[in-house]
């Protein structure tokens, strides 16, 4: 099924989409609608959410004249609003990442403009393209710094994930996504992808170090502190500049994200996939050489 036929229901969204989906949806105040939520809905979640709302405006498509002819990021980045397609899931899903990464957001967009009016639109810079990427695909992992600053076996658990020993970290060290690593979808193509959820969904990941206790925070306390040590770490990898940077993550593989999980789950490997021998180890690591 296509996520454009897909309907804002409770029922279909129990029965058929990922957990993550539904704990969000959820977490936003928004499972029990029964259709869409309009653009006048998705801008008072802003103030629901925050005190003092600096993101944009979200803007029904409809609105946008047909004379409109600038490029989508510069619309944001010229007017703070979000041009979002009525009854969209995927649109809906990108104005709920705003809502929760409004900084990062804010950060990635800049870039887009800043290549757009350097190099032009078209074609894109190699930046650009990672920056996408990261938009519709990314998985951010916060990972929580030790209290005594023994990060050696953090950053063996991110080396093992990021060589695809998936039964070291889904299976051995499981326990590990309960508190030292706490998973985040970023990417709202992502979240579409789970309303219906097939073997072979991947994300790409990044990880993100952040203060010791922040698994104890409430999670809108969670979404704040990990905006802001987003942007940072943007900032410590040139602001996406470098490459490799994104590692593949298969998503139905993370704890908690998809049901059932049994060891025998990841024994798949058309889906859990072995490293290639000629791909290039990820810059994002070792983690706290950028902290």
């Amino acid at each position: 099924m296509q996520s454009t036929d897909i309907p804002f229901s409770k029922t279909y969204l129990s029965q058929y989409a990922s957990l993550s989906v539904t704990r969000l949806l959820t977490e936003m105040n928004l499972i029990d609608l029964s259709e869409f939520p309009s653009t006048e809905q998705l801008n008072a979640l802003t103030q629901n959410f925050h005190s003092n709302w600096q993101g944009p405006h979200f803007v029904a498509q409809s609105e946008f004249g047909e004379d409109e002819s600038r490029y989508y990021e510069t619309i944001i980045g010229e007017d703070n609003r979000v041009p979002t397609r009525e009854s969209n899931w995927h649109d809906l899903f990108n104005a709920l990442i705003w809502i929760q990464f409004p900084n990062t957001k804010a950060l990635l967009n800049t870039l887009h403009v800043n290549d757009i009016n350097k190099f032009g639109i078209s074609p894109r810079t190699a930046r650009r393209n990672r920056i996408t990427h990261f938009d519709e695909c990314g998985v951010v992992l916060a990972v929580e710094t030790p209290k005594d600053n023994n990060t050696a076996d953090l950053e063996a658990f991110l080396t093992s994930l990021a060589t695809h020993n998936w039964h070291e970290v889904f299976i051995k060290q499981r326990n590990t996504w309960a508190g030292d690593v706490t998973p985040f979808i970023f990417g709202h193509a992502n979240l579409e992808m789970m309303l219906n959820p097939f073997i072979g969904l991947t994300g790409k990941w990044l990880a993100v170090a952040v203060p010791e206790g922040f698994s104890q925070l409430s999670q809108w306390q969670q979404r704040n502190e990990l905006d802001n040590a987003m942007v940072k770490r943007i900032a410590q990898l040139d602001d996406f500049q470098q490459a490799p940077i994104l590692k593949p993550i298969p998503l139905l593989g993370v704890p908690g994200w998809h049901h059932p999980q049994p060891d025998s789950f990841y024994d798949n490997e058309e889906y859990f996939r072995p490293a290639r021998k000629e791909v290039k180890p990820t810059v994002q690591l070792p983690l706290w050489k950028h902290s």
